[in-house]
């Protein structure tokens, strides 16, 4: 009897792992990062990424049968405080939609306005659309910005240590809900990549314009 209840036991254990594993959350698929630059002067902060591909075969799959996907950047700029939690001074996303056309055999790119997260896919408000022929073309403008103002230079203290996060990722909750079940258990669709970068503590002097003076012949300059 004994070694009965311990073999159900056993077997019950094994059950509960197995559940555990295929309930957990697959490992996000990182894209490659190419490039990442962070520039301070005295309008902006601004940040530069550019990433290699963005998309896997399911995701391209599923683009080639006219399922819209989302893809979003989003950066945070976070004011050092040694006496409590770090401020969040700044915060800003970039969400692009794509979508396949298969009447034209055209990409549609829709850029919203950067704005904050929590907004759901009928919230956004498009500001930029852009046709594209290929599929390797659409995704290259996806997977990078370039000079993204992610902060007014009125927001950052001038010696005092900022840090930037930013994030990239294929965003499965503004998809249609029958597309959204078992997918965050797919490492195909967890598409996930981040960085961290420190905000150089002022923004570099511009020299200030020399001043051409026109010299006549025959008179010397002063």
């Amino acid at each position: 009897m004994v070694g009965s209840l311990s073999l159900r036991c056993v077997r019950a254990l094994v059950w509960v792992f197995a559940l555990a594993c295929l309930a957990a959350p697959a490992m996000a698929r990182e894209p490659e990062i190419q490039f990442v630059g962070l520039q301070r002067n005295t309008d902006a902060l601004t940040l530069t990424v550019r990433l290699g591909s963005v998309a896997t075969p399911a995701v391209e799959d599923a683009l080639f049968k006219g399922v819209p996907m989302y893809f979003v950047w989003q950066a945070d700029v976070y004011r050092d405080r040694w006496y409590w939690t770090d401020k969040r001074v700044s915060s800003v996303v970039r969400t692009f939609r794509l979508a396949y056309q298969p009447l034209t055999r055209r990409w549609r790119l829709s850029q919203a306005h950067d704005g904050v997260t929590g907004a759901g896919a009928a919230a956004l408000q498009y500001a930029l659309h852009q046709n594209f022929e290929g599929l390797d073309e659409v995704l290259a403008v996806v997977g990078r910005v370039s000079n993204w103002a992610i902060a007014d230079a009125a927001r950052l203290d001038n010696d005092v240590e900022h840090r930037v996060e930013w994030r990239f990722s294929l965003d499965l909750s503004l998809l249609p809900r029958p597309f959204q079940i078992g997918m965050a258990t797919q490492s195909d669709w967890n598409i996930e990549v981040d960085g961290r970068l420190d905000v150089p503590m002022r923004a570099p002097v511009e020299p200030h314009p020399e001043i051409a003076v026109e010299v006549k012949p025959g008179e010397s300059a002063r």
